[in-house]
């Protein structure tokens, strides 16, 4: 144990008194400190004793207090340890009336969150880490911090709805991931360490239909969408569309596409465009086919490609998606694809949400036995499931009771690029058909906040068996009763 120093023993004896509330627990383990003796330099206060204080963590947040010169344990109280300062320390932890725990006049130490992925997570690029990090932090600090762990700064990107830089670190040798995070875990300077995290599009092959004589439509009859909901619309409205990049050349989608985001950058053109494309044409198609809106504006924001063996994005694309959509005004966001849990999205999606976004998501192929999915199990986001033309459960849709509500997604016509159509199916489908819906709601309530939209939705819907909300929700979408719940 390290020299704590020579201490007045009437002087400890009250310190510890006051600090311990009157126990007498951890004098046998100071005095067996102080027994180590030496003399004590001249800028030590005084030596308290405490346990760890609880971690409250709202949000992403760090709890801070004051920073110790020593922290040591103390002997016979399981959990405590003793600390010297060099400045006498505020009283910690504060009694319930005070809510500043942090003195005024001395420097902090911010907690920082390791957050490895759980036992048995494998859905995360191997060889990365993500760091979040305050916008004031020097990069000079930054670049120590990486040389210290052995890592290199592939990307950065300031997450402006977040007030945060997230910064991709790779690791360059055979080193775990998790590993990794929780090396992290010790540097001050990040505020948040975790994998970044591996999201897939959720829908199923399709094959290709004769362009020159697609079938009929049966999902807007479904939901009971027609011509005269989109005229009754004001202004229109932005959707933001996170997918793979979209085919704007597509006849049905011409003029559709008011702005566009790359957020996985690189000299290369798209290798993708089968999936936005489709998404886009639920929501917004204006030609042969029909979206649910053809009047909305869609941003296209690509944070999906193809890696030669399916298209994926990841964390850090996701976040910076996300953010364009917030700062583009985005009313609606559609989010057709899944995976795992994942802090940093979950902070992102309920920063959006505050900001008056209405985000829907896809509640997965998975399959009924899998655990929930998300974005679309995250606190706020409309999950939408699939169903068919005879409003049965499509059978490797999820279920679970954070499903919000059902709508058509098995063989339903959809755009392609180079002009051609597909029958698609997924709840990917099923979840940029209820944006198209919650678009013509907010078009004709502007000021709609997110809840209002998802009450409208939830409580207007046909139910679909009883004691089956797991599997549908609240039931099939309707549009023609939402839009009358609007109007109210």
């Amino acid at each position: 144990m390290r020299n704590l120093g020579a201490v007045d023993p009437a002087r400890l004896i009250a310190i510890v008194r006051r600090r311990s509330h009157g126990s007498l627990r951890p004098f046998v383990g100071l005095a067996l400190a102080l027994a180590i003796g030496g003399a004590a330099p001249a800028d030590a206060q005084e030596i308290i004793w405490r346990r760890p204080p609880p971690v409250h963590v709202l949000g992403r947040r760090p709890v801070v207090f004051p920073p110790p010169v020593y922290v040591g344990p103390v002997f016979g109280v399981p959990g405590a340890y003793a600390e010297r300062h060099r400045a006498p320390p505020p009283y910690w932890p504060p009694p319930p009336s005070v809510r500043a725990p942090v003195h005024p006049t001395l420097p902090t130490r911010v907690l920082v969150r390791a957050l490895p992925p759980p036992p048995g997570e494998t859905r995360f690029r191997r060889g990365e880490v993500l760091v979040e990090t305050s916008l004031a932090t020097p990069p000079a600090t930054l670049a120590a911090v990486a040389r210290r762990h052995r890592l290199i700064e592939a990307d950065v990107a300031t997450i402006g709805v977040l007030g945060v830089s997230v910064h991709l670190w790779r690791i360059p040798d055979a080193r775990d991931a998790a590993a990794v995070v929780r090396e992290l875990g010790g540097e001050a300077a990040a505020a948040a360490v975790q994998p970044n995290y591996l999201y897939a599009l959720q829908q199923a092959a399709a094959p290709t239909v004769d362009s020159a004589r697609p079938p009929l439509q049966y999902a807007l009859d479904k939901l009971r969408v027609d011509a005269a909901l989109a005229a009754a619309a004001k202004d229109p409205v932005r959707v933001a569309v996170i997918d793979t990049a979209i085919d704007e050349t597509h006849p049905d989608l011409v003029g559709a596409v008011e702005a566009r985001f790359d957020a996985i950058g690189g000299a290369t053109p798209p290798r993708a465009l089968d999936h936005g494309t489709a998404i886009a044409g639920a929501i917004a198609a204006r030609g042969r086919l029909k979206g649910v809106d053809p009047n909305v504006r869609i941003l296209s924001a690509r944070a999906f490609d193809s890696d030669g063996a399916s298209e994926l994005g990841t964390t850090l694309s996701l976040l910076k998606a996300i953010d364009w959509a917030v700062r583009e005004r985005a009313k609606i966001v559609n989010m057709s694809f899944a995976g795992p849990p994942d802090p940093a999205l979950r902070d992102i999606v309920a920063a959006a949400i505050g900001k008056g976004l209405t985000l829907v998501a896809a509640a997965g192929n998975a399959g009924p036995q899998s655990s929930p999915l998300y974005p679309a199990a995250d606190e706020g986001v409309i999950a939408v499931t699939a169903t068919d033309a005879d409003d049965r459960r499509y059978e490797r849709a999820n279920v679970g009771r954070y499903i919000a509500v059902a709508a058509p997604g098995v063989d339903v016509l959809l755009p392609a690029p180079q002009g051609s159509y597909a029958v698609e199916t997924g709840t990917s489908v099923s979840a940029a058909l209820v944006s198209g819906v919650a678009a013509l709601l907010v078009a004709l309530r502007p000021q709609a906040a997110p809840a209002q939209v998802r009450t409208w939705l939830v409580v207007t819907a046909a139910p679909l068996g009883h004691g089956r909300e797991s599997e549908f929700g609240a039931g099939l979408v309707d549009a023609r009763r939402a839009a009358d719940a609007a109007l109210r």
